[in-house]
């Protein structure tokens, strides 16, 4: 199919909020952007524009179901929402959109998402993983904190700053925040699929995460067999693209263009700036 700038991308039954940047998937390669838990592609500004810029890649981001603009979907989500993301609507998600080579760059959730897909699938035109603040199992933490945005959204301003950024608000939330408190979640755990990446992998994670601790990188350093890039920015939380978006975008940058170049394909180093 031809993509517009952006649209409504047709998926099953699903209409999907996206925009494309920069040349089209047949053109060039492809960083495909996946979201937060409580993300969508308006929660992105502008970083997917000078990642395009800095790169010369096209730049593909997207709101999942039930986020942005995009199709609701039925609550409760299933508990097994992000393997279904990853293995059942994200290749679906590549071959609609003519995807022929290029990397993932997740966040949070996406980065999950990202993380299950390059673990249980061999697809040769991923050359690539980028994860912003990537978590791989449960943690007490976590959990105090997702309990504290039930909380904020309840009971606080949380609902009506979401409400900007989502048509189905309560989808958005509820489909994260009790999946992530259902009690049979504790036992949720990727670390299986790290040992099965077999491309680069770029962790970017901010010192001061509220949501997760530095035992996720470390894990995801010591399971993989593939080379891992590890990024720290010491004043940064959760949204490292948001709270040090220079640092972020400059590492993804440095690492998309490296792997660009071992392919023969990275930007001119005059126009990458």
């Amino acid at each position: 199919m031809t993509l517009r700038p952006e649209g409504l991308l047709p998926l099953g039954a699903a209409q999907l909020e996206y925009r494309m940047i920069g040349p089209p998937p047949g053109e060039a390669p492809t960083l495909v952007i996946l979201h937060e838990g409580l993300g969508c592609v308006g929660l992105w500004d502008d970083f997917p524009d000078r990642l395009a810029a800095a790169t010369g890649a096209g730049v593909f981001v997207h709101s999942r179901a039930g986020y942005g603009k995009s199709s609701p979907v039925p609550l409760p989500r299933p508990l097994s929402y992000m393997h279904d993301e990853a293995l059942q609507v994200l290749p679906r998600l590549l071959e609609a959109i003519g995807f022929q080579r290029g990397i993932l760059v997740g966040h949070s959730d996406g980065a999950s998402i990202a993380t299950i897909y390059a673990g249980s699938v061999q697809d040769h035109r991923i050359r690539g993983l980028a994860l912003l603040a990537p978590h791989v199992f449960v943690e007490d933490g976590m959990l105090r904190t997702i309990g504290a945005a039930r909380e904020a959204y309840e009971n606080g301003d949380l609902k009506p700053r979401l409400a900007r950024w989502h048509e189905h608000t309560d989808v958005a939330f509820y489909g994260w925040n009790r999946a992530w408190l259902d009690p049979a979640f504790r036992s949720w755990d990727i670390t299986e699929a790290l040992a099965f990446i077999r491309v680069p992998v770029l962790t970017v994670r901010g010192e001061r995460d509220q949501y997760s601790s530095p035992r996720h990188v470390a894990a995801i350093v010591e399971e993989c067999y593939c080379p891992v890039e590890t990024v720290r920015l010491p004043e940064a939380m959760h949204a490292p693209h948001r709270e040090a978006a220079d640092a972020t975008l400059q590492a993804i940058a440095d690492f998309v263009n490296r792997l660009l170049r071992d392919h023969g394909e990275a930007k001119p180093a005059a126009d990458a700036a």
